[in-house]
């Protein structure tokens, strides 16, 4: 929800330049002091206003997105623009002084129901404002396939990416869904991909690494 706040122990997101004069293994405890995560836009055909929340694990180790109107879909009762959505979130992050952050790992999960012939794909992208670097990622699903999937996305902690030390930029995830019929007829069958679930939300988790910014001569 744009200019919602949500409060935990901490939380972090990632992308950004690495900090070269900081060690990226030396990875400690999670800090303990309270963060503010300010969702300042979500924007995406995925995600109309009001269907996507941001919550913080009180452990400081991760933050979890959840959807709930994530659907793409291809074939009898689609429109055309529906076989590909998307959900950009614009968080603003309060990390605690003197610590950085990156994400470790993202875990996605959702319900595809795809005929024979039929692809679908669940993409992500993660990059601070202002920075030209970013960390894509693609995972793609083949029919015939009908039960629940899961994507799993994992930084090896030497290519860790941390925010900026001192610097204030707000966070972006930008995810995808996307449904092909590929050899499949969609003048007779449909196929879908959903980051929801019939028994409730199916919630997205960030996984987060921290360390010590180098202090100041």
């Amino acid at each position: 929800m744009p200019g919602g706040l949500f409060t935990g122990s901490a939380i972090a997101a990632l992308l950004a330049a690495p900090l070269a004069t900081h060690n990226p293994a030396a990875l400690i405890t999670p800090p303990p002091d309270k963060i503010v995560i300010e969702v300042a836009t979500v924007n995406g055909s995925g995600c109309p206003a009001g269907t996507a929340a941001v919550a913080v694990a009180p452990d400081n180790t991760a933050f979890t997105v959840t959807y709930s109107d994530y659907l793409a879909q291809v074939g009898v009762g689609s429109k055309p623009t529906d076989f590909r959505k998307n959900c950009q979130l614009n968080l603003i992050v309060h990390v605690p002084q003197g610590f950085t952050y990156a994400i470790a790992s993202a875990d996605y999960r959702g319900f595809a129901s795809l005929e024979s012939g039929a692809v679908g794909t669940q993409k992500a992208s993660y990059y601070f404002q202002g920075s030209s670097a970013t960390t894509p990622s693609s995972h793609a699903f083949r029919g015939p396939y009908k039960d629940n999937w899961q994507a799993n996305d994992r930084v090896p902690v030497g290519a860790l990416v941390w925010a900026p030390c001192g610097e204030k930029r707000n966070f972006n995830i930008n995810t995808e869904l996307r449904v092909g019929a590929g050899s499949s007829d969609p003048a007779k069958t449909t196929s879908f991909m959903t980051m929801d679930s019939t028994d409730g939300d199916i919630n997205t988790i960030y996984h987060l690494s921290w360390k010590e910014c180098p202090r100041k001569a």
